[in-house]
C-alpha cells in the first residue's frame, strides 16, 4: 500500500499541472484542442508516466490511468461542459494508452537492468 500512494500522488499532480499549464498558456481554451497539447503537454504526460512506471514497477499502467483521470477532474473544476462526458471518458481511455505502454516498458527495463 505505502509503495503505491506516492507514485499516485505523484501521478495526480502532474495530471493536474500538465492540463491547468496547458489550459493558461492555450488562453483558457481545452488544451486537447490546441497544437500545444499534442506537441508538448502530451508528450510530457507519456513521459512521466515513464519515469513513474521506472520507479515504481509494481502496476505501472495505473500512474497513466491516473494522471489522465485527473486532467478529466480538473476539465470539469475549470468549468467544462458535462454534456460531452461519455465522450471525454472514451478519448481518455484511449490517450492512456500510450502513457501506460510507456509505464509498462519503463518497469520491464528497470526489471531487466536490476537482474
Amino acid at each position: 500500500m505505502r509503495d503505491s500512494f506516492l507514485p499516485s500522488v505523484l501521478a495526480a499532480v502532474a495530471g493536474a499541472a500538465i492540463w491547468t499549464a496547458t489550459m493558461i498558456l492555450a488562453g483558457g481554451r481545452e488544451p486537447w484542442d490546441t497544437g500545444l497539447y499534442w506537441t508538448a503537454a502530451y508528450p510530457l504526460a507519456v513521459t512521466v508516466s515513464a519515469v513513474l512506471g521506472y520507479l515504481s514497477p509494481r502496476k505501472p499502467w495505473r500512474w497513466a490511468v491516473i494522471l489522465m483521470l485527473m486532467q478529466l477532474l480538473v476539465m470539469f473544476a475549470a468549468g467544462s461542459d458535462l454534456s460531452l462526458l461519455p465522450l471525454g471518458l472514451v478519448v481518455l481511455a484511449v490517450l492512456s494508452a500510450p502513457p501506460a505502454l510507456a509505464g509498462v516498458l519503463a518497469a520491464k527495463l528497470r526489471n531487466y537492468s536490476v537482474r
